[in-house]
C-alpha cells in the first residue's frame, strides 16, 4: 500500500521536476545543431540510443517546429516517469517494449506513422544491449515505408551513470552539439544490413 502511494506520488510530482532540469540544461548551455534544412513533411522515424533520451526533445523540436510524436517507452514505472515527463514537450507515448507485447507496440506505432504521426525509438531500448539494433525499427520502417532520422546527441560536459546503457546527463555551461541524419531509406535491404548501417550512423560522433 505505501508502495503504490509513493509511487503514485512520485508519478505526479518527478515528472515535472525533470522537465524543469531538462530546460535548465537545455538553457544553461551552448547549443549547435548539425541538421538537414528539411527532412521533409512525411512521418518520420527519429532514433537515437537509449542513454542519450534526455535531451531528444530539442532535436525534433528543432526539426518539427509543430510537435506530433508518439514515443516508444517502456511499460515499467520508470517509462511511466518518462512517459509523464516527455508530455511536457508536447510528446506523446506508446507503452511497450521489444521484450514485452512487441507485436502489440509494434502495430501501434505503425498504425500512428500511416495517421501522420512521427515516432520516436530507441533501437537498443529498454534493456539493451547496448549500443545495439533490435529488429523492432527496421521492421515498422520497412512496413511503412518510412524514412529514419538518426540522431546523436554529444555534451561536451556530462555525468555517466553505472547502468546498462550508461545514461547521460549533460552538465550546465558545456555545450550540446545535435547531429541528425538526412533520412535513411532502409527499404528493400536486408535485415542485418539495414540494422548495420543504423548503428553506423549513430556510431558517427560517439563520445
Amino acid at each position: 500500500m505505501l508502495k503504490n502511494i509513493s509511487r503514485a506520488l512520485a508519478l505526479l510530482i518527478l515528472p515535472f521536476i525533470a522537465s524543469l532540469l531538462i530546460r535548465l540544461i537545455y538553457l544553461t548551455n551552448k547549443k549547435v545543431f548539425h541538421v538537414p534544412k528539411t527532412i521533409g513533411n512525411e512521418p518520420i522515424i527519429f532514433a537515437c540510443w537509449h542513454g542519450e533520451l534526455l535531451m531528444l526533445p530539442y532535436v525534433y523540436l528543432y526539426c518539427r517546429k509543430k510537435p506530433h510524436a508518439k514515443v516508444l517507452i517502456s511499460p515499467h514505472f520508470d517509462g511511466k516517469l518518462i512517459s509523464k515527463t516527455v508530455k511536457y514537450f508536447g510528446l506523446d507515448t506508446i507503452a511497450g517494449s521489444s521484450n514485452r507485447n512487441a507485436t502489440r507496440v509494434l502495430i501501434q506505432a505503425m498504425k500512428s506513422l500511416k495517421n501522420g504521426f512521427d515516432i520516436g525509438i530507441t533501437p537498443d531500448g529498454p534493456k539493451g544491449p547496448r549500443h545495439e539494433v533490435a529488429d523492432g525499427i527496421i521492421v515498422m520502417a520497412q512496413k511503412t515505408k518510412t524514412k529514419v532520422v538518426l540522431v546523436k546527441i554529444v555534451a561536451t560536459k556530462f555525468w555517466q551513470l553505472n547502468s546498462w546503457d550508461k545514461f547521460l546527463i549533460p552538465k550546465p555551461f558545456g555545450m550540446l552539439n545535435y547531429y541528425a541524419s538526412s533520412p535513411v531509406d532502409v527499404d528493400g535491404m536486408k535485415l542485418e544490413e539495414a540494422k548495420a548501417l543504423i548503428k553506423k550512423e549513430l556510431e558517427k560522433y560517439e563520445v
